[in-house]
């Protein structure tokens, strides 16, 4: 039953990410600058954490790597910023899009910056992805505006986090990663907003701004508690049905189609995605089981009888 309800959580997760999305969209549509947008998500977020905080107790927060944790929730704070700000440049489905470029940015970095072999295969799913990114872009009609750049951009710092948040993982909590990005991008969200603050003109728009915190925190919850029940491969596999998700949304909420090319491109990253997600796991479950060989037990693993050379 686990990987079922794996599948059901994360769909769930792509569900309520495309949602809060599309909550950012309608904000921006209305005129609330990315910058206070980007505060309101934030802040009500943390306001759906708290009771999850208190329940686990300020003790989870002890660290010796402050500083890691602020690097990783300013990187994650400029991600969140330029991702909210495109979708004010670009059509829904095609924003979403380019946020799935994640994985091909971190195959780059983990072979340029952290020295990490990278076969032939991976380095062939990155490129397909790229290709894609081409198609869904089509530079050489519109070209590469300032939304295709925040997008980009986004992903690319995204891929950066995931680096970081791999390496607290090797020695902090998965609550203390969690609980330490919520109470620093807070404040930092409100440093920028202040500057261009506007309080929304009608009740009509807190809705929405609660709703960025309520569907942001309700995503993530299920994140989390699909990636404890099944492998990340599975996870990240699924996720990719937040496309659909956000195509759905876009036809009704936004009046908007996704093109053919958007499609075509799309389909290009998200199966170089699954694929260098997929191998990552293989990867890892093989390292996994040398490393069990070799350390194994002499008792409890006979040695095999030596050959007979006669």
């Amino acid at each position: 039953m686990h990987p079922l309800w794996a599948v059901l959580l994360v769909l769930c997760a792509s569900a309520c990410f495309a949602t809060l999305s599309a909550q950012v969209r309608h904000l921006s549509d209305l005129g609330m600058h990315p910058f206070v947008v980007t505060f309101w998500r934030n802040l009500f977020g943390l306001v759906f954490m708290l009771p999850w905080l208190v329940k686990h107790g300020l003790g989870i927060l002890k660290t010796g790597r402050i500083w890691m944790f602020t690097l990783r929730s300013g990187i994650s704070f400029v991600s969140m910023v330029a991702g909210f700000w495109s979708f004010s440049y670009m059509p829904f489905a095609k924003a979403i899009a380019m946020s799935f470029t994640a994985p091909l940015f971190a195959t780059v970095l983990a072979a340029t910056v952290l020295r990490e072999r990278v076969r032939l295969r991976r380095w062939t799913a990155t490129i397909a992805g790229f290709i894609g990114v081409l198609i869904v872009l089509q530079p050489e009609n519109a070209g590469i505006g300032f939304g295709e750049g925040l997008a980009l951009f986004a992903a690319c710092l995204s891929a950066i986090v995931s680096m970081i948040v791999k390496d607290l993982s090797r020695t902090e909590s998965s609550q203390a990663i969690v609980t330490y990005m919520v109470l620093l991008i807070t404040p930092m969200s409100l440093v920028v907003a202040l500057p261009v603050w506007s309080w929304p003109p009608s009740n009509s728009w807190w809705p929405f701004m609660v709703g960025m915190g309520l569907a942001g925190t309700l995503g993530h919850l299920c994140w989390v508690r699909a990636i404890s029940l099944s492998e990340i491969s599975l996870v990240v596999s699924y996720d990719y049905v937040r496309l659909l998700f956000a195509a759905i949304i876009g036809y009704f909420a936004f009046s908007e189609v996704p093109m053919l090319h958007t499609w075509i491109g799309a389909a290009l990253i998200v199966c170089s995605g699954i694929y260098i997600a997929r191998r990552e796991a293989k990867l890892h479950q093989s390292a996994a089981a040398r490393a069990v060989s070799v350390s194994a037990d002499p008792i409890s693993t006979p040695p095999k009888r030596a050959e007979s050379n006669s």
